[in-house]
């Protein structure tokens, strides 16, 4: 049976085209990114990263690799300070930027991620997708992706899943070459960086 185009390029070509922009960017990137993490290895008592681990294709665990834009500042009772307060200068213009995602490119590099391709959410939100969303996770998550160039963190979550599952049912070179068009003009115009009321996203409860 013939591969589809789709499968070849989901199997064959956009792996290998991952590897490669992600390598090459990540050289060209490089003296930025040291100096980057020395600015908030300063700014966060010797922490420039953040790890954690999050679900990637068929829901298969990795760690994913971040810049750390917020600091561990806790209240009286021990608990961490909500976000906005966490949340330093450098950290805010990281964010504003979007070189907090350029630490992933090694994500990429490794397979565990894709250039273009839904976020990587938490793991607890495993279980609380429904059958439709749990889709999302049929390819590998991306640095971006459909829902980042339609709103980021500015849109619902019924929205951002949506336009996850739509991505996953037509993925294709010419989509992701527009996702990263778009991506490269919200960048510049630091789009969809907050929700509206939050400084990042509110956590999903599974109700949407």
């Amino acid at each position: 049976m013939q591969e589809s185009p789709s499968s070849i390029y989901t199997q064959l070509i956009k792996p290998l085209a991952d590897f490669t922009v992600a390598l090459v960017v990540f050289m060209v990137l490089f003296p930025i990114f040291i100096i980057v993490v020395v600015l908030l290895a300063i700014a966060n008592s010797g922490k420039p990263f953040f790890f954690q681990r999050r679900p990637g294709k068929h829901g298969q665990i990795f760690r994913v690799i971040k810049f750390k834009t917020m600091n561990d500042r806790k209240d009286k009772n021990g608990n961490l300070l909500p976000d906005a307060q966490r949340l330093t200068a450098l950290g805010k213009f990281v964010r504003k930027t979007s070189l907090d995602e350029v630490p992933q490119l090694l994500n990429v590099i490794k397979g565990d991620m894709s250039i273009v391709g839904p976020r990587p959410l938490l793991e607890e939100y495993l279980p609380l997708y429904s059958e439709e969303q749990m889709k999302r996770h049929n390819v590998r998550p991306g640095i971006t992706g459909w829902a980042q160039v339609n709103g980021r963190n500015a849109i619902s979550w019924k929205k951002k899943f949506e336009y996850d599952v739509w991505y996953v049912k037509n993925i294709g070179f010419a989509l992701d070459f527009k996702i990263l068009l778009l991506t490269v003009r919200n960048v510049l115009k630091s789009e969809g960086i907050s929700s509206e009321t939050s400084v990042t996203m509110e956590k999903f409860t599974g109700k949407e």
